[in-house]
């Protein structure tokens, strides 16, 4: 077969999922013609899609090898590279890609984000200010991470989700034309890529679980992997209808919901990694909701509604988001009241830690990590004679260059410990051996926020206004501890300074947490449970009675 017969049919089956079969293909033709760089990048953009990341990044690097300026392999290498967790590596490539093409899209957001994993902050300030300057200039600039971690304000933030939205995720014909549903329940599914030991399905698998099934009839639509974990048999028993559609296209996952004429999409994704927002731009349901996994607007036509709460979206600011607003009261973010409380079995030794002095920990990703928030953690550390600074651990790039700023600001490295990553009931377990909980901003703690009051672990936060930065604001008012949230840096250090020199009233906020953990709303799985399913009626029977979409609170 010809070389352009089998780019031909290797695309064929590329279209229609096949990967394998076009990946086979491909081979061929690259072996036919090996310095051709468009057949290595083909080859590279299917391994993609195989998920063989690092075999990807090969084909793409031998193609720049005989094609340095092909754009084209230079961003897909840099996207690879992003997957490998070779943050630094990602970014050069980056740089020379907007080097040689400054407007390409999205790129620069790109290079953002791969400097914030990587904790590598120098020229960040120049790059985030031509990144803004642009993104107020309308182009397609920030990635839907750079945005919620460096947006400061909730016009920037619907900026960057509408331009996103129109550029690589525009309104296609819809699949539901307005016919009207007669069904003895409400038919809801959530629709994700992680039902299994992700965060989002750790904090709502008891949500699932509680759904009433005399008014609701539930369906999981899970198009990532299945990790065989116990919270993947869990998740898939508490749906009624469990679709595992993995290696299905956007429209094909749109037509199930359409053919199983769902009441209610709920997008448990956004813009998020691994997200499918191509699902619901073909308006497969009567009513389509952000939920839950991105915490911003979406900016899109065709989702109808966010679900939030007063203090993540004050009212004044629904004007600044596309989705008309649904206030749940407390909290709109679900805890598991079945979650587990496990012992310690370790010590503050084994956990890496020194037996005395005090530890400040922040579990966050580290891209939430910025130098403004850093200044103040060091700053924090140095004041406290004997204390450390405990972060999660990431890539070593990351963990290099935060050791490396915190020489720079004069505390030497081995005051910073990183903890590895490990099962979550062990990670539950280690949050006894911190003193104080700070906060990132304007990204805050979200799940890791609700992991540090369930083990009734103080957390300090500062409140800012867009959604990401008022989620531990929200998160404290319902577990009953206002008196944690600050709302400018300065308050945010002098708070955190003060419990860490005040060990009685930090004991009588821990005891006051634990005793939330069995009283306060933010653990009420079925309270909560009973909100949504009030907002998700009322959301029905709006559209049932040929109503628009408002905002309005439960």
């Amino acid at each position: 077969m010809r070389v352009d017969a089998l780019t031909a049919a290797a695309k064929a089956h590329f279209d229609a999922g096949r990967f394998e079969d076009a990946l086979r293909l491909i081979q061929a033709a690259a072996s036919a013609e090996q310095n051709s760089p468009q057949l290595w990048s083909n080859c590279g953009t299917i391994l993609v899609a195989l998920h063989r990341f690092a075999e990807a990044e090969d084909s793409f690097s031998r193609a720049l090898s005989l094609a340095p300026d092909f754009a084209g392999a230079l961003q897909n290498r840099a996207q690879v590279r992003m997957r490998l967790h070779r943050y630094q590596d990602a970014a050069r490539d980056y740089e020379a890609l907007l080097a040689r093409n400054p407007g390409i899209p999205f790129a620069q957001g790109s290079l953002l984000r791969a400097k914030l994993q990587a904790c590598d902050w120098e020229g960040l300030p120049e790059h985030w200010t031509r990144a803004d300057e642009e993104l107020r200039a309308g182009k397609p600039v920030l990635t839907a991470i750079a945005a919620t971690a460096l947006c400061e304000t909730p016009e920037d933030q619907l900026r960057a989700s509408r331009t996103l939205a129109q550029t690589r995720f525009p309104p296609r014909p819809p699949l539901w034309k307005g016919e009207r549903y007669r069904h003895d329940r409400i038919r809801i599914a959530y629709v994700s890529a992680d039902f299994h030991a992700h965060a989002t399905t750790i904090l709502a698998a008891g949500l699932f679980e509680s759904h009433d099934r005399e008014k609701f009839e539930t369906f999981a639509v899970s198009f990532g992997p299945n990790d065989h974990s116990a919270m993947r048999t869990r998740v898939e028993r508490a749906f009624e209808h469990f679709f595992s559609v993995a290696g299905k296209s956007d429209m094909e996952i749109a037509q199930l919901l359409r053919q199983n004429e769902i009441d209610i999409a709920v997008d448990l994704k956004g813009f998020t990694d691994d997200s499918r927002p191509g699902i619901f731009a073909s308006r497969p349901a009567p009513l389509q909701v952000n939920y839950l996994g991105f915490p911003a607007t979406m900016g899109a036509p065709y989702i109808d509604y966010i679900i939030a709460d007063a203090v993540t979206i004050p009212p004044e600011d629904q004007l600044f988001y596309s989705e008309k607003v649904v206030y749940l009261p407390d909290t709109y973010q679900p805890n598991d009241r079945g979650r587990e409380h496990p012992e310690v079995t370790t010590t503050r030794t084994e956990a890496g830690l020194p037996e005395n002095g005090f530890v400040f920990c922040c579990f966050n990703n580290v891209y939430k990590i910025t130098a403004t928030v850093f200044d103040v953690w060091m700053r924090l550390v140095r004041d406290v004679p004997g204390s450390v600074l405990w972060l999660l651990e990431d890539n070593e790039t990351a963990m290099r260059n935060l050791k490396r700023e915190a020489e720079k600001r004069g505390v030497t490295p081995e005051r910073l410990i990183f903890a590895p990553r490990v099962a979550p009931d062990a990670h539950l377990a280690r949050h006894c051996f911190a003193d104080l909980f700070v906060d990132t901003a304007p990204y805050n703690a979200h799940t890791t926020a609700s992991d540090a009051l369930w083990m009734g672990l103080p957390l300090v936060t500062r409140a800012g206004r867009t959604f990401p930065s008022r989620v531990a604001a929200s998160l404290l008012y319902a577990a009953g501890a206002p008196e944690l949230v600050t709302h400018s840096l300065p308050a945010y250090e002098t708070l955190a300074l003060s419990l860490a020199r005040e060990p009685e009233r930090l004991r009588a906020l821990k005891a006051k947490l634990e005793k939330a953990r069995d009283t306060a709303p933010l653990f009420d799985t079925l309270r909560y449970t009973r909100n949504l399913e009030r907002a998700f009626v009322t959301m029905w029977e709006r559209q049932q009675r040929g109503e628009t979409a408002e905002s309005f609170a439960v």
